[in-house]
């Protein structure tokens, strides 16, 4: 049994907690997967999360939603979260869907609920691919 891992930002939650339904949804169509969530505060510390975690999981999916502001932050922001995903995918070779929306308004946001479900398919994806042999 393949053991997913879906860490949330409840900042957003409205967006954010649509994305996690759409994840699960995605999830129940394969067989022998457990799911586990885990809730932190905001997007900035999902990596941090995953890195805590990463040896318990086989995948994980990373759920948050990120609104431009009138600071640089929202691209401080985005770069660390997107750079600090990749990293801990590579260095503990675990698949991180990414389902954290970077948008301009609220409204953009709402249009890409599908993301949860992209995310989560695309972990199940190198997951099956991964232990295929050729």
């Amino acid at each position: 049994m393949k053991k997913i891992c879906i860490v949330t930002s409840t900042y957003n939650l409205q967006i954010t907690n649509k994305l996690r339904i759409n994840a699960k949804k995605a999830l129940k169509r394969f067989k022998k997967i457990s799911v586990t969530d885990f809730d932190v505060p905001g997007a900035f510390e999902i990596p941090v999360m995953i890195s805590k975690l990463a040896n318990r999981y086989d995948g994980f999916i990373a759920i948050g939603c990120v609104i431009k502001g009138q600071t640089k932050n929202f691209d401080l922001i985005s770069h660390a979260i997107t750079n600090g995903i990749m990293h801990l995918s590579i260095a503990k070779k675990k698949p991180i869907g990414n389902a954290i929306l970077t948008c301009f308004n609220q409204g953009q946001a709402k249009n890409r609920f599908d993301r949860g479900a992209e995310a989560a398919e695309a972990v199940i994806s190198v997951l099956e691919n991964g232990s295929k042999k050729k």
